[in-house]
């Protein structure tokens, strides 16, 4: 069976800290320098964790890099909703049910330096 992978849209918007390589996660937009997909670090923006937790969970991208994919993420919407229906595709692509697509549902807070575990 053929696989069809559809292709984002143009980013209108560079940013310094997110690349878009064809042979880096498939060419979705990613922190450079790691294999970070901006869409996950927007989706817990998006769904409501604080910017602090944020950096928390990605400790190894540093304030700057993070910052800047949310900056990316909002100045290009287009490429974050293409990129998130491309994800959903092939996950069905791969027999993934929908109900086990991407991430796009509530976030949990998770304990970071003894901090309580809060539900949403």
């Amino acid at each position: 069976m053929q696989k069809l992978v559809m292709a984002l849209p143009v980013v209108l918007v560079p940013h310094p800290h997110v690349r878009v390589d064809p042979s880096v996660l498939g060419g979705s937009p990613h922190v450079d320098g790691s294999r970070v997909p901006v869409r996950r670090i927007f989706s817990f923006y998006r769904d409501g964790a604080r910017i602090e937790t944020i950096f928390k969970r990605f400790p190894q991208l540093g304030v700057a890099r993070v910052l800047d994919a949310l900056a990316f993420a909002l100045d290009n919407p287009e490429v974050l909703e293409a990129d998130a229906a491309r994800e959903l595709v092939m996950l069905q692509q791969a027999g993934v049910s929908a109900s086990k697509g991407p991430v796009t549902g509530r976030q949990m807070d998770l304990p970071f330096d003894g901090e309580e575990i809060s539900e949403k």
